[in-house]
């Protein structure tokens, strides 16, 4: 709510006015003649985008601006007017080509916002002007004829227009009497822009257009007239027809008589070449069709007997076949002329055009059976017919006998979708039908659409709810609105199209599973609701689309399940008849989705196991080949989730009497599937048969097979194992667990080596604590649980990467939730298990929050999403109902409850800057400082710079706060290099935990954090600690980064005098590398440290060699040979 009250304050008026008005003085406060300095430049580039921000965000409400337009425009204009006039008076003066390019850029703004018929009236037209804006533009050397200065080009070739429509003659700026220069000046320029590619041709179009409205230029419009006929140049003829058409539309009759007598020799002009241009065609239809209005007499001409020339039905026929043209552009400007020509004839010749217009929509489907049926090309024809008839009733011209016809037409319109390949084609037909209802409202009296308003009413609340396109939901959604509005007609109008507003229907799902049943809710639309998503969304192209729609078929049943289900079921049963594969797996969705239905609403357990068996036996009208098809995983995947939700006991216990006796055969074909989808809705088809009976036998046989399948049914075991309903049917359990805890252990052979089934067994795990949590105890001794626990917990530590990344990342996703989910499954139940410790120590619990935690400040942003949700939830979790319930509360659990549950509403783990400044503090306590540090390690080796960026200016900060040594009771300085050094010894051959480490040195280096530690004795052993470690057998590393960071660290070591001879002597390892890329990098980085630091010693000498020698060079003993001499340099000036 408050978002629309911001949203309509920000759209009501111009609020920003004040700010623009400020930003826009400052701007035009710069001196146009000085260029500006690197500095004012950049600040006039951001105060220029602020200007053009603040405009295109009003784009849309452009005349929010009008009330200011003249006070915002005005100054600008005056600007470039002055700089004009500067350079009038003194053609050599200099002007900043940047400041005046910005002026015409932010002049042109406003162009773009508001138009440029509205900006026109705001520059200058006195006839004084013309002499100043038509030197500028015919003056060459200046800024106007620099390619890039378009914008400046078009601001004064717009201007010059406006100034020759003034009442003045021309010839009186003739230097010469009688050789009428000025409008030949005039009209070279015009000519010359015409052929640009840009805004350019515009506006020498409208400055010719404009000169050749003029009385005086007649015979010059007559040359140019002949200059159109001859001319070939695509570029010239489309300026050209600008000006020809808008001459026809603003321009006097004499000029407008010299462009009719020649309008068809322009238009046969246009061979195929140039007709093939889409602009072109569009100006050639805007041509005829303004040549056809100015043709026909007015309307008291033609009530005293004024005859329609001839010519009128050529043009008429030429537009018809404009309104089949491939391109929209075309087709509206066809549409809007002939409605336009139809208002200024008589109204009988009126509903002839109508009639004509109509009869397009027949053309494609006199052989069509359906509307499904026709071609492609019928999609041109069906749109141009639709807008011609919208901008007909827009302007009133449709008579009540033709709307029944029409508004037949436009039901069809309404669901004009015809598949092409692997996409349909037809959105705009029904966008365009939608157009024609919503200008029928606006221009019909209601007793004149009350005959049809059920039938709109209807129709366009099914294309508002269920069409594929958010622009044609929108639009059916704004036609209803219209008549509701205007005509009151349309049953419950005001109480369904507050379900189907704007924002209902904006979000596909939600207009399907929420607006729909809604609706659905008034007698008056169920029905055709119901028939409309079976005939149509069922057999949908688009699985996305059936599946939605058989979730609404379910929702809309629940309404009127005495009437609607049968109607459905036996629509559905038909269906699967269907040789379509689109039509058997909509039929098979839908009867999955009407069988939740039944079973939620069943009277009895009788009745629901008479609709499940009812339902259950469709299945057999679908052949077993088509079923387990080797293309039709969707099908196979629909009847999975089919045999799931419908299969009853009386079905399994029959055996191969069963109705449908393949079903078993069907759910072993999914579960060795290689589709994820297929599996899954096979898995929950042994899960619903394990609700009913024993599949002990069953999930043994499956254990066998799918161990040592293929890798595809491998990824099944998982599923399988995780859907099994324990609880009831336990026999098979201990066996599910053994195969989970043996699958999940990370191995390179057999099923341990395919890591989507071990990711899928990980998952199985909290489902089978799930599934058998009622009565957890009887099923799991403390034993096993715990294995499994340890499972999960060992999971955290899974770091798999192969050609796609880190894929170990859904291992431990998996892992974090299914740890949280374990828990609080635990606790909710603590007070019904009596050995709670034994299931869940307190160390146990305490060592998944920490490798959780660990998990939450780790490099991938969804993992520490995942971890961060998760441990919020832990955060929030009561203490168990047991004996001595504190010994599991968390260490410092309230310094972690103000670092992430305070401000919970804004928490987002994902965000490096929410996250690690809070993070960092956990070093401080000692039970979370491992696995904290290690988390922030690993971010620190991240190469996204929104989680490495905010890590390292955290733990600098954090760093450089703490105490020096160990005689302070909190973390110090000390013992957390300990700890880093540590770190990298514990993993010395892991180049995925040293590298960040080595890294982390180097940020702490050069952030100056470990400034301190040369200061004191025990500082200065690890300083040698250190030293030593990254130069140690450097020649034998072969991980280029490793080696680069630890040149690095013996670099940034030279600014510590204790250790710096050590280091300089280090220096030959890393400028002597067998690597050429390491012995460059190393010179650089020593070149630009020895910069910024004080060694206490001579390095111009150094810094010479550095800079001299090429160290990548092939001539090894050469490079050694330099390296050498670097290190005697540092050494000799002691």
């Amino acid at each position: 709510m408050a978002d629309e009250l911001i949203e309509r304050k920000l759209f009501a008026t111009f609020d920003k006015l004040d700010e623009f008005l400020s930003y826009q003085s400052k701007f035009l406060s710069y001196d146009l003649k000085l260029s500006p300095s690197a500095d004012e430049d950049k600040e006039e580039l951001v105060l220029f985008n602020k200007l053009c921000n603040i405009l295109d965000s009003y784009q849309e409400q452009s005349f929010l601006l009008d009330p200011h337009l003249e006070g915002l425009v005005t100054p600008v204009v005056d600007s470039l007017k002055r700089y004009a006039t500067s350079l009038a008076s003194d053609p050599s003066i200099e002007c900043s080509s940047t400041r005046v390019t910005r002026t015409a850029l932010l002049m042109y703004q406003y162009v773009k916002c508001r138009g440029y018929k509205t900006i026109i009236r705001f520059l200058p037209h006195e006839i004084a002007d013309l002499s100043l804006v038509l030197g500028f533009l015919q003056r060459t050397g200046n800024l106007a004829s620099d390619p890039e200065q378009w914008s400046l080009r078009y601001i004064f070739l717009i201007w010059l227009s406006l100034i020759c429509m003034l009442p003045f003659d021309l010839a009186q700026f003739d230097e010469v009497e009688g050789e009428n220069s000025t409008a030949k000046a005039i009209e070279a320029i015009g000519k010359n822009y015409l052929t640009s590619a840009g805004l350019e041709r515009h506006g020498g179009a409208l400055l010719l257009s404009r000169l050749y409205m003029r009385e005086d230029t007649l015979d010059q419009l007559r040359a140019f007239m002949t200059w159109t006929i001859h001319t070939k140049e695509l570029f010239s003829v489309i300026g050209a027809l600008q000006v020809h058409c808008e001459i026809l539309k603003s321009g006097p009759a004499a000029q407008v008589q010299v462009v009719l007598s020649e309008v068809f020799s322009i238009v046969s002009m246009l061979d195929s070449t140039l007709a093939s241009n889409t602009v072109v065609r569009k100006y050639k239809t805007k041509l005829i069709s303004r040549a056809g209005l100015r043709m026909i007499p007015t309307k008291p001409q033609l009530d005293d007997g004024a005859d329609v020339p001839d010519t009128i039905e050529q043009i008429l026929e030429q537009l018809f076949e404009s309104l089949q043209d491939k391109d929209t552009i075309v087709r509206w400007s066809a549409a809007k002329g002939v409605a336009r020509i139809a208002s200024a004839l008589p109204a009988d010749f009126a509903d002839q055009v109508l009639s004509t217009v109509m009869g397009l929509f027949s053309l494609h489907s006199i052989a069509a059976a359906t509307i499904y049926d026709m071609p492609a090309v019928a999609e041109s024809t069906w749109h141009g017919a639709c807008l011609a008839c919208a901008e007909m009733a827009r302007r009133g011209l449709v008579r009540p006998e033709l709307l029944s016809e029409l508004v037949d037409w436009l039901s069809k319109g309404l669901y004009f979708d015809l598949r092409k390949g692997a996409h349909s084609i037809g959105s705009n037909v029904r966008d365009a039908s939608a157009y024609v209802i919503w200008s029928l409202a606006r221009s019909k009296e209601p007793s004149e659409l009350a005959p049809y308003a059920d039938r709109l009413a209807r129709q366009l609340a099914t294309v508002a709810l269920f069409d594929r396109e958010i622009h044609i939901r929108r639009a059916a959604s704004a036609a209803f609105q219209e008549n509701v509005g205007r005509t009151s007609l349309f049953p419950h109008g005001i109480d369904v199209l507050r379900k189907t507003d704007f924002y209902s229907v904006s979000v596909r799902r939600n207009a399907y599973l929420v607006a729909a049943p809604q609706v659905a809710e008034h007698p008056e639309y169920r029905p055709f609701l119901v028939d409309h998503l079976t005939d149509v969304p069922l057999r949908h192209w688009d699985p996305a689309m059936r599946s939605l729609t058989a979730q609404s078929i379910r929702l809309i049943c629940l309404e009127d399940m005495e009437i609607l289900p049968p109607q459905v079921f036996s629509k559905a049963n038909r269906l699967l008849e269907s040789t379509d594969n689109t039509d058997i797996h909509g039929g098979l969705l839908a009867l999955t989705e009407l069988s939740i239905a039944f079973r939620e609403t069943a009277r009895s357990p009788e009745i629901r196991e008479k609709d499940m068996r009812n339902i259950f036996k469709s299945l057999s009208a679908i052949p077993y080949s088509v079923l387990v098809g080797p293309r039709n995983e969707i099908i196979t995947a629909a009847a999975c989730e089919f045999i799931a939700q419908t299969v009853t006991l009386s079905e399994i216990e029959l055996h191969d009497r069963s109705s449908v006796p393949k079903w078993r055969q069907v759910l072993d074909h999914g579960l060795k599937h290689r589709s994820i989808p297929v599996q899954e809705a096979a898995a929950n088809g042994i899960g619903a048969i394990s609700k009913l009976v024993d599949c002990s036998s069953v999930v043994r046989r499956l254990i066998r097979e799918l161990t040592s399948g293929s890798s595809a049914s491998q990824q099944s075991l998982g599923r399988v194992l995780g859907s099994v309903a324990y609880d009831k049917f336990p026999a098979c359990l201990p066996e599910s667990i053994e195969c989970l805890l043996n699958c999940v252990k990370p191995s390179t052979t057999g099923i341990n080596a395919n890591l989507e089934a071990r990711h899928n067994c990980y998952k199985a795990i909290p489902k089978i604590v799930e599934n058998v949590a009622p009565h957890l105890t009887q099923h799991l001794t403390p034993g096993v649980f715990n294995s499994l626990l340890d499972a999960l917990i060992t999971g955290l530590d899974d770091y798999t990467v192969d050609e796609r990344g880190d894929v170990g990342s859904w291992i431990r996703i998996t892992c974090i939730g299914g740890l949280t989910t374990i828990t609080e499954i635990l606790v909710s139940r603590s007070e019904s298990i009596d050995e709670y410790s034994a299931y869940m120590s307190p160390e146990t619990y305490h060592t998944a929050v920490t490798g959780i935690l660990k998990q939450g400040l780790e490099r991938l942003d969804n993992v520490r999403h995942e971890a961060g949700e998760c441990m919020m939830r832990l955060l929030r979790l009561s203490l168990p109902n047991t004996d001595k319930c504190e010994r599991w509360t968390l260490p410092s659990v309230s310094l972690l409850r103000e670092l992430f549950i305070i401000d919970e509403m804004d928490a987002d783990w994902s965000n490096g800057n929410w996250l690690f400044p809070r993070a960092v503090r956990l070093l401080d306590v000692e039970f979370y400082r491992h696995a904290v540090l290690q988390g922030l390690i690993t971010s620190l080796g991240s190469k996204t710079e929104s989680t490495h960026k905010p890590v390292s200016s955290s733990l600098v900060a954090h760093i450089k706060s703490l105490p020096y040594d160990e005689s302070n009771p909190a973390y110090d300085l000390v013992s957390f290099v300990k700890d880093l050094i540590k770190l990298a010894k514990t993993h010395f051959n892991s180049n995925g935990v040293v590298v960040p480490v080595l890294q982390a040195f180097n940020i702490l280096l050069e952030g100056g954090a470990l400034s301190g530690l040369g200061l004191r004795e025990e500082g200065r052993k690890l300083l040698v600690v250190l030293q030593s470690m990254v130069s140690r057998h450097v020649e034998k590393l072969k991980n280029v980064q490793r080696i680069h960071e630890s040149m690095k660290i013996i670099v940034n070591l030279l600014a510590f005098a204790p250790i710096v001879d050590q280091c300089i002597v280090s220096l030959i390892n890393f400028l002597g590398h067998q690597f050429p890329s390491v012995r460059s990098e190393t010179a650089e980085y020593l070149y630009l440290t020895l910069q910024s630091i004080d060694i206490d010693r001579e390095t111009d000498e150094v810094e010479e060699v550095l800079l001299e020698t090429e160290w990548s060079s092939t001539d090894h003993d050469a490079v050694m040979e330099k390296a050498q001499n670097v290190v005697d340099l540092f050494q000799s000036h002691v």
